[in-house]
């Protein structure tokens, strides 16, 4: 009997030992009850977060940030996906950042958020890493982050499928952006971000660069035309709607556009996405020095890092790049 205690004590005190502080996070805690935080992926003292956006574009969610004073781009209250914020505020209580909203859809290209959007289910955040499964789409979108670097990763079914960069939606109260086709691969460009706790004047951008690790069919941009009235209205067909530009490929400028990249998928086909922010220049080293992280991160972040770091800390560090 004392030598099944002693094997029973032995086995127990291994398995905790085996557990580090890192494993007892929990990056849903204050996301619910105005908590205002969220579960995002996101470096300590890191400058980008990669953060589900979900606080617009849907009846059925408790919490809108157009309805009501909102400070945060995730409630754990709502179940409406709109793409994954690049740059993002938590534990704030007033309203800015949260933009560059990138999100994989399937089917008919539609670039209204409202429509595009999505339910969704089987969400899981570690320190560091966030995903879920878009129930509209059975797209699985995964997102990690390095120190100045946002890494997105969608899993696809067979069929059509498109990647959206919304650049006219956010957190922020200001408008304006603009943005630039480098190749097929690679976009660059700016949004205009600021009026922290409703200061006017407190008007700041954001330069990013953003990359495929896959060359799509198609690419092009959007635009939401100005509405117009009478004789003028009907010379334009997109008065008050949303603008598809497929043939056009120089920069493109306005308050609510965003960019679009057509894919062919086979099914459990995945497509990862890395953009590089500055809040400084287009030209700086966080935003050019995108190019060396790798398109396999996922697998070399989610173990290696966080197994060294463990080891060392007991807490996630993350890759520089």
């Amino acid at each position: 009997m004392k030598k099944q205690l002693m094997t029973f004590l032995l086995c127990g005190s291994l398995f905790a030992t085996a557990q580090q502080p890192v494993d007892y996070v929990n990056p849903f805690i204050g996301t619910s009850n105005y908590g205002t935080t969220n579960p995002g992926a996101v470096c300590p003292q890191g400058m980008m977060s990669v953060v589900p956006f979900n606080v617009m574009g849907s009846e059925k969610n408790r919490f809108d940030k157009d309805s009501q004073w909102w400070s945060t781009p995730y409630s754990a209250d709502n179940k409406f996906f709109t793409g994954f914020a690049h740059g993002s505020l938590s534990g704030v209580g007033c309203p800015e950042l949260g933009g560059l909203l990138l999100m994989p859809t399937t089917g008919e290209l539609n670039v209204d958020y409202k429509a595009y959007g999505s339910e969704y289910k089987d969400e899981v955040a570690h320190p560091g890493y966030y995903s879920n499964t878009l129930t509209k789409y059975n797209i699985k979108a995964e997102a990690t982050a390095s120190m100045r670097t946002g890494l997105s990763r969608f899993t696809f079914p067979k069929g059509e499928s498109h990647i959206l960069l919304n650049l006219g939606e956010g957190l922020t109260n200001e408008t304006g952006a603009t943005v630039r086709i480098v190749n097929d691969t690679e976009i660059e460009g700016s949004k205009l971000l600021g009026t922290f706790c409703y200061n006017p004047q407190a008007v700041f951008p954001v330069y990013f660069v953003m990359k495929v690790n896959k060359a799509p069919k198609k690419m092009g941009y959007w635009k939401k035309q100005r509405e117009m009235k009478g004789v003028e209205a009907e010379w334009d067909i997109y008065s008050g709607k949303y603008k598809l530009y497929t043939s056009y490929t120089r920069e493109m400028s306005g308050d609510d556009i965003g960019v679009w990249f057509d894919y062919d998928t086979d099914e459990g086909e995945a497509i990862e996405v890395k953009m590089g922010i500055s809040y400084v220049s287009i030209e700086t080293r966080s935003v050019r020095r995108l190019a060396r992280c790798g398109t396999r991160i996922f697998p070399r972040y989610k173990w290696k890092e966080v197994r060294k770091t463990r080891k060392r800390y007991s807490i996630p560090v993350c890759i520089i790049c």
